[in-house]
């Protein structure tokens, strides 16, 4: 009898709302999608949105949470929506008189309540289907289980896998208690039963420490810590002639250093100290900001742009031509990935107040770039303890940080003994064969040893 871990060739069903583009969940599904190719598996999409291969897609529109009825069942359920409430009580006079005013934002139209449940029905009947017309063994969902925006999709999840005892990897990315927006809502019966379920076939995977002892904390269950992860062990080609003038089309003039903040615009991001940075250092220097505002909201990007005409600092917006893939925007500019813009910069800028991880972090240490960091909580906890060489700060920019912003880039020799010593930590904690080992115990555990 072999005592190797499991390593019978499996089909694997990844389930997400969205497989497509550079958002956290997508990237990290298809580092662990590569890792169990790698390892003789094949994998399969659910989602509402993807890229990946069609003839191993399953794609249900609905399943997208900025799909047109999943975004307005988000409004009713997270915003307050009262003229939903006053709807209701227009539909059903007969329970008018039950309504109290006091708690309308707690309250979830009866309407709203079936809609769910028809949703769930429609989407657990083709997770049935996906199950069995590609001979699934196991599935692993993608944060679907855990921030509840997709309600009947989560739903439908929680029940498929209760009535198949379906072996399932739960990956949880970011949990509804980490994120205001869902503290106050009429869907708490729902988020307790789905986000995350508690069930004896689902094996629980987060990202951070902090992440395992809150949910344990809250919820009883235990989970396994895999961090997100880079593939340290294939170091990144050198710039390519493309590449090569990217700093002319970031508008970045010659002394000028280029500042990359490489992150979607919303406010956890902390993007004003990247720009109080810029204007304060006293070295000339022109902030990117890599990423639009994304599926937040558009507000805290107009702050941003406010707070750089106030301080005088030009910042480059350049959603437009940092994309997925490099080609020409619709005005003829040439686009390019993060890829191209990382070796390029002098400095990352990484301010933010909370993340599930830390993508942008690794990112910056896979391409050698000095890095500024915010002290947020799970670097801190989980990433600062590995000894990375990295300038940090604490909740705002103060003397020290500029001081050692500006030593970094006018010793370009020791923030390179930096980045080597960065680079070979991340290997050690971060890489691909970090995840390939952890993954295998995983189906171990999941579906037993090979035999």
């Amino acid at each position: 009898m072999s005592t190797s871990p499991f390593s019978q060739p499996s089909h694997i069903g990844f389930i997400s709302t969205r497989f497509a583009g550079t958002d956290g969940v997508s990237l990290e599904t298809s580092k662990w999608a590569q890792v169990l190719e790698q390892l003789g598996h094949t994998c399969f999409y659910f989602s509402g949105l993807s890229d990946r291969p069609a003839d191993r897609s399953c794609v249900i529109p609905e399943a997208f949470y900025r799909h047109p009825v999943i975004n307005a069942m988000n409004r009713t359920a997270y915003a307050g929506d009262w003229s939903a409430t006053a709807q209701a009580r227009a539909a059903h006079p007969e329970i008018s008189p039950l309504y109290k005013d006091y708690f309308s934002i707690y309250i979830r139209p009866p309407q709203m309540s079936l809609q769910i449940q028809g949703l769930k029905d429609m989407f657990k009947e083709r997770l049935y289907a996906f199950a069995k017309d590609f001979s699934l063994n196991i599935l692993i969902v993608e944060n679907a289980l855990t921030i509840p925006l997709n309600l009947p999709l989560g739903l439908a999840i929680t029940e498929f896998i209760a009535e198949t005892g379906f072996p399932t990897i739960a990956h949880h990315h970011d949990f509804h208690w980490e994120r205001r927006r869902f503290k106050v809502n009429c869907v708490k019966d729902y988020i307790a039963a789905a986000f995350p379920p508690h069930l004896p076939s689902i094996r629980h995977v987060v990202i951070s420490s902090v992440a395992a002892h809150q949910l344990a904390s809250r919820t009883g269950i235990s989970a396994v810590v895999i961090p997100n992860v880079m593939d340290f062990e294939q170091p990144p080609k050198p710039p390519d002639a493309y590449a090569m003038n990217i700093r002319a089309n970031l508008g970045v003039a010659d002394g000028e250093k280029l500042f990359l903040q490489p992150t979607r615009i919303i406010q956890r991001k902390g993007i004003e100290h990247a720009i109080e940075l810029t204007r304060r250092v006293g070295i000339p220097a022109k902030l990117v900001i890599s990423h639009a505002a994304g599926d937040e909201g558009t507000d805290y990007e107009r702050r941003v742009r406010e707070f750089a005409k106030l301080l005088d600092i030009q910042v480059g917006f350049e959603a437009n031509i940092i994309q997925e893939n490099r080609g020409l925007s619709p005005d003829g500019r040439n686009i390019f990935t993060l890829a191209d813009i990382y070796p390029q910069a002098d400095l990352v800028t990484y301010p933010s107040s909370s993340e599930g991880f830390g993508n942008a972090f690794l990112e910056a240490v896979y391409y050698r770039r000095p890095i500024v960091v915010n002290n947020y909580s799970i670097y801190e906890v989980d990433i600062k303890p590995k000894g990375f060489s990295v300038i940090e700060f604490n909740g705002f920019i103060d003397e020290a940080t500029l001081e050692n912003v500006r030593h970094c880039l006018l010793h370009p020799e020791e923030t390179e003994n930096w980045a080597d010593k960065n680079y070979l930590l991340a290997r050690r904690y971060y890489s691909f064969s970090v995840l390939r080992r952890r993954l295998r115990h995983l189906l171990s555990d999941c579906l037993g040893e090979a035999v």
